[in-house]
């Protein structure tokens, strides 16, 4: 079984590598939205012409970082969506929203300081959890049916 996995959500932390890293040796493709930020920003205007009103120049953007976003959603397997501490990400959640309407299997992820702001997200997910290396876990045993070495040796 190969999975195709999604990664959303912030992009100032090496989440992604984390992830893509400890997944080496699975049989899993990642795809993710475009994390240069001033790429992502910018691409409408650079693309399609400047934009005196920043609401276009940010709209301009928007729709076309949107298409690669749901392309990349709606071909997923799983969609993880990361939530980081530092800024509102209204982004991700719009993309758990979408994954949720698909019908893909979502993994939520963010430190308990968004409990309870995300407890809305959280109960369309299917694994919540805090750090990169459980996403990794979940993904060997979606593939693998394997626990972890340490889970095993606690259970003992």
């Amino acid at each position: 079984m190969t999975l195709n996995v999604y990664l959303s959500g912030e992009i100032h932390t090496d989440w992604r590598e984390q992830i893509t890293e400890g997944a080496s040796g699975l049989d899993v493709t990642f795809n993710s939205p475009v994390t240069d930020h001033d790429a992502s920003d910018d691409c409408g205007v650079a693309i399609l012409g400047a934009e005196p009103n920043k609401f276009w120049h940010d709209n301009k953007g928007a729709n076309i970082n949107a298409i690669r976003t749901r392309k990349g959603i709606e071909d997923a397997d799983i969609v993880v969506v990361r939530f980081g501490e530092k800024y509102k990400q209204w982004n991700a959640a719009f993309d758990a929203g979408y994954a949720a309407a698909l019908g893909k299997s979502l993994i939520v992820m963010h430190g308990p300081e968004h409990q309870h702001p995300l407890k809305e997200v959280d109960a369309a997910a299917l694994a919540v959890c805090e750090e990169p290396r459980q996403v990794v876990e979940i993904l060997n045993y979606v593939l693998t049916g394997k626990l972890p070495e340490a889970a095993i040796r606690a259970a003992e």
